[in-house]
Parts: structure tokens; C-alpha cells; sequence
């Protein structure tokens, strides 16, 4: 999941947000200003209904985002190194490099995040009623108690054994402790999840046709989800177990097209697609031979025409800082969601500051291709 509007780092952890959390601030808005105040304390203006609720739906996000922030500090304290955090239409997602070394560290970065959630629920719950005693609008007590019972929730729903919820997570760490197989404790995981997928899509379908009830296109799209990120993640785990020990070296391309930071766009235009550049993206090498970042034909296409001629490769290429980039004794397994969460799908492989590779999905799906068939060749 991409960012759309970048927010910074809180905590050392690179946060955004995704254009469709505007779905989940409409929602929350709408069914709170229009449904649970409107009932709790009829008879009030819009703007005490709709201010509270907008300012709610923002503490919700705020809440989602400490969930996820939990995961990130956890799973570094035990080695697990974050790329970053993008909050979505269904909630957040907290993007780790790697996996867990051990169940044990696997148990902790899964749990802690339903912990924050209930905690936060405890808060909330709390500061309702401190609110209530000092006698403070209805509408704003109401606010704060539906924000502690979407936590508790929240804590509740993401404690189910299924993956991808952090509930699948502790089961894989307890299927992987009790047989030692990471694979097979990913694969039990993810059958819960599609079994927990489907019954959300029927219960929630049953209630759009028979019920009239248009709610229920709510719990359908959540276990349309999770049948989906099971799945993907049941193959994932398939691809590591298949990569697993394999390094970086053994599966990037060596035989780089670069392009000088000197050269001006006209002259690179010049050389491709039948010339020098073939591609649709290339490294960027600086005067000293070091690697300068990245240029694609798409950055190309945003020079002016009247330009291209002055205009030097270095002033629109995308900083080294901006690009994904390795090491090329790193595992292709800890290399992958950098590949998958990259703007350009290519990740740059850097040894001692000099570009030595560079990897794209192509070249792991032709590794794989390789692999499974020897694997199967041998079995």
C-alpha cells in the first residue's frame, strides 16, 4: 500500500496516509453525525452534531496509527526493520522489511498491537466518564465513548487466529513454535483467514438480501480482504521458502545500463529505446563513479521540450535517498518488501557506495521459475 500524502516520522518510523482513509473519515463522520448523536441527544444544531464528529473520526486515525506505531517499535527492538507506516480505507498497515527471526519475537510484535488498541479503549473509557462527571456536553462524552468501544473492538477483531490480523500472527507463532515450520504455520494461519474471509462475505451478503440491510457490504469488503491478503501471504511465504538463504548476488542483474548525472535529457532520449537504453528505468551514476539515484522515462516525460536540450539528467533523476536499495549479501527474502512497496519496482544494490546491481521483479520471478524447477527436478 503506497502513500499518497507523506506525514513525517513519529518515533524514527516514516508515516502517510492513503488517499482512500478519506472513505473512513466519511464513514465515521456520516454514522456518527448523522446516526449515534443525532439519537443520543436529538434536537441540536448540525454543527454540534458535525464538528464532533469530524474531529472523532480524526482521533480514530490517530488511534489506528498508534496500533500500527506499536508493531513498528516492537518489531524493531527485535530486529525487524520498518520501512513505514500507511494508514488506508481499512485500517493501517506497518510495512517490515523481514520476519521475525524467532516465534517468540513473531508472539511479540504480533500482540502488542491489540494491547495498544485495548489500552487506548481503557483511556478513552476513562476519560468518558471523568467527562460525564464534569458534566460536559452529551454529544462530546458520546464522542468519547464510542471512540473507547471501536478500541475495544478494534483489540477484539484483530485478536482472531486468522491471518492477516495480528490474531493470525500469534497462531503462526504458535504453530511455528510447536513444529518448528514456518512455512506450515503460515499456511495454517492463512486457511483461518479465507475461512474467516468467507463467513464475513455470506453473513454480510445474507444481510444485504434478505435483511435489507446495507451495512452488511461493510463485513463483506473486510472478508473480501482478508481472503485476499491470506492468500497473497500464503504465497509469500511459499516464495521465501523457495528463496530462503539465497543472496542478493545470486539474483540481481550485473550488466547495468547507466546514464551519467552530465548528460542532458536530449541526449538520452536520443539513445533509447533501440540504442543504449532499452528500459523503462536506469541507475544514475555522479561524476566520482557513486550511484546518484534513479531516472525513468516517466520523470523524462514531465521536462518541457523546449528544455531537454539544457536540462541535465542529474536535476530530474529521484534521489538515492527516495530509491530502494541493498546490499548484495543481503537474503532475497529480507529484500522483497522493499521491492514490493517501491515507487519504481526496482531496487539498486550498492556495495561500498558503487553500484554493483540492480533488482526487479522480473529477475526474482526468473529465479524462482529456476528454483522450483530444480526443486522439483530433485524431488
Amino acid at each position: 500500500m503506497k502513500e499518497t500524502l507523506p506525514l513525517g516520522r513519529i518515533a524514527g518510523v516514516r508515516v502517510g496516509l492513503h488517499w482512500s482513509v478519506l472513505v473512513i473519515v466519511g464513514l465515521v463522520s456520516v454514522m456518527l453525525a448523522v446516526g449515534r448523536f443525532p439519537q443520543a441527544h436529538p434536537g441540536r444544531p448540525g454543527w454540534v452534531y458535525w464538528g464532533p464528529a469530524l474531529l472523532t473520526a480524526v482521533v480514530f486515525l490517530a488511534s489506528l496509527l498508534a496500533h500500527e506505531l506499536a508493531h513498528a517499535v516492537v518489531a524493531r527492538r527485535n530486529g525487524v526493520e520498518v520501512d513505514g507506516i500507511t494508514l488506508w480505507m481499512l485500517g493501517g498497515v506497518a510495512r517490515l522489511r523481514g520476519e521475525a527471526a524467532t516465534p517468540g519475537a513473531e508472539l511479540r510484535i504480533a500482540a502488542v498491537g491489540p494491547l495498544t488498541s485495548a489500552a487506548a479503549g481503557v483511556l478513552f473509557a476513562g476519560l468518558a466518564l471523568w467527562l460525564d462527571m464534569l458534566h460536559v456536553s452529551g454529544v462530546v462524552v458520546e464522542a468519547v465513548a464510542w471512540l473507547a468501544a471501536i478500541n475495544v473492538v478494534l483489540a477484539v477483531f484483530n485478536a482472531v487466529p486468522a491471518a492477516p490480523l495480528d490474531g493470525g500472527r500469534l497462531l503462526r507463532a504458535f504453530i511455528w513454535h510447536r513444529t518448528g515450520d514456518r512455512l506450515r504455520a503460515t499456511r495454517g494461519a492463512s486457511a483461518a483467514g479465507r475461512m474467516l474471509g468467507w463467513l464475513m462475505m455470506l453473513t454480510g451478503f445474507a444481510a444485504v438480501l434478505f435483511a435489507d440491510d446495507l451495512s452488511g457490504l461493510w463485513p463483506a469488503l473486510i472478508g473480501w480482504f482478508l481472503i485476499a491478503a491470506a492468500t497473497a501471504e500464503e504465497r509469500q511465504a511459499q516464495v521465501r521458502g523457495v528463496l530462503d538463504d539465497i543472496p542478493v548476488s545470486r539474483v540481481m542483474t550485473r550488466d547495468l545500463a547507466t546514464v551519467p548525472a552530465t548528460a542532458t535529457v536530449s541526449r538520452f532520449l536520443a539513445e533509447g529505446p533501440f540504442g543504449h537504453y532499452r528500459h523503462s528505468a536506469f541507475p544514475v551514476l555522479a561524476p566520482d563513479g557513486t550511484a546518484a539515484g534513479l531516472v525513468t522515462v516517466a520523470l523524462v516525460d514531465q521536462v518541457p521540450l523546449q528544455a531537454r536540450a539544457t536540462t541535465k539528467i542529474g536535476e530530474v533523476l529521484r534521489p538515492l535517498a527516495d530509491v530502494a536499495t541493498a546490499a548484495s549479501d543481503e537474503p532475497v527474502v529480507d529484500l522483497l518488501p522493499r521491492l514490493e512497496t517501491s515507487r519504481d519496482r526496482r531496487v539498486l544494490i550498492i556495495d561500498g557506495g558503487r553500484l554493483v546491481g540492480i533488482v526487479t521483479p522480473a529477475d526474482v520471478s526468473r529465479a524462482l521459475t529456476w528454483l522450483t524447477t530444480a526443486t522439483r527436478a530433485g524431488s
